[in-house]
């Protein structure tokens, strides 16, 4: 008999498994993918870890997640400096004075804001997503570096978005091209798989384990269960699915040193059908002869992908309230992570909330 069986070997599941394991609890660990890791998995190719589910840059203000996370890998100094590509053209993420001197030539702060100020267009209550970035940065910004990745990244037409996506938008009146702001920030030296196999040393662990081939069975196995997996899936959909936006990575080994001069460029243009390309030697500074990239496609989640995103719209947010109040009055059985929540959480969000369900259960 299990103390937790913990259905998901990612970083909430591992995260929470470790914490038990390491109280004395005896935990049972299953997964679906015939890995453990989740979505932060890399796999060694041409001797380089490629983010086998995208790129995942570990960052946070919390001192204490990252003194915790360094427990099990060191981390090196990668600062997330993503590049747009609209037909050709590159511009510097997030929007700051570097983009502004592209887009407009304009070599002042003060220069910058009264152009974005020229082109916005006030609305008091932005009824879309295309209202909300015209009303917040102005045509050049939305047309080009907005519009076509958006679009493609949730399926549906700005104009069809929900304004609060992008309720607010990160504007630098600075030459600092760093995307995160939190004061710490890296990528594992050697990849994320050695935090995922130390949290889960001392676990059983299942892999290519489906839960609900025999839920029941899995269940009586352990006193408490850790859910985070898809939470209408947990509940037999009973109330309808909930949607979700997924991806397909393609990826190619490339016989050159760099490809691209940067890890991650997204390409904003509509007619691009991906959204970006990773270049994962960059991620650790690798020196390697040749190069591995990453095409990522955002796609219409189906039955058998991966659910990445969740389409937080209030649609979805009524049904999700609903499978909500039925976990709540769950003794037993426990949600967390991106899937059990239905949110999108950074990786110290994840880590963080981990660490307070076993602090609320143990």
């Amino acid at each position: 008999m299990y103390d937790y069986l913990i259905v998901g070997a990612g970083l909430f599941g591992a995260t929470f498994a470790y914490e038990a394991s390491r109280d004395g609890k005896k935990c049972l660990v299953i997964d679906r993918r015939p890995h453990a890791g989740g979505n932060v998995r890399c796999e060694s190719v041409e001797g380089i870890n490629v983010h086998r589910y995208g790129p995942h840059i570990f960052h946070t203000d919390d001192r204490g997640i990252w003194e915790y996370m360094n427990r099990f890998a060191e981390f090196n100094r990668y600062t997330n400096a993503p590049l747009a590509n609209y037909r050709g053209e590159l511009y510097n993420l997030p929007f700051n004075m570097n983009t502004f001197y592209r887009l407009w030539g304009t070599a002042s702060p003060a220069a910058a804001r009264a152009e974005m100020e020229r082109q916005r267009v006030p609305a008091a209550e932005p009824r879309n997503l295309e209202e909300q970035a015209l009303s917040l940065v102005g045509r050049d910004i939305y047309e080009k570096l907005i519009k076509g990745y958006t679009e493609k990244q949730w399926g549906r037409k700005c104009s069809e978005l929900p304004a609060f996506i992008i309720r607010r938008i990160p504007l630098r009146f600075s030459f600092d091209n760093s995307y995160f702001s939190d004061r710490y920030q890296g990528v594992p030296i050697g990849g994320y798989n050695r935090i995922i196999e130390g949290m889960l040393e001392k676990c059983d662990l299942r892999l290519g384990t489906d839960y609900f081939s025999d839920r029941d069975a899995y269940g009586e196995s352990a006193a408490k269960t850790v859910y985070t997996g898809m939470i209408d899936e947990y509940y037999g959909h009973m109330f309808g699915g909930l949607e979700y936006r997924s991806l397909v990575f393609e990826t190619e080994v490339m016989d050159m040193p760099d490809f691209q001069g940067n890890a991650v460029v997204n390409y904003t243009s509509a007619e691009t059908p991906y959204t970006r390309i990773i270049e994962h030697k960059h991620f650790e500074f690798g020196t390697q002869e040749k190069t591995v990239i990453t095409r990522e496609y955002p796609k219409a989640w189906a039955a058998g992908d991966e659910p990445y995103y969740p389409v937080n719209d209030a649609k979805n947010a009524a049904v999700y309230g609903k499978y909500l109040a039925l976990a709540e009055r769950e003794e037993d059985v426990f949600f967390g992570g991106r899937l059990g929540s239905y949110r999108y959480l950074d990786m110290w969000q994840v880590v963080s909330e981990a660490l307070r369900l076993y602090e609320r259960l143990r």
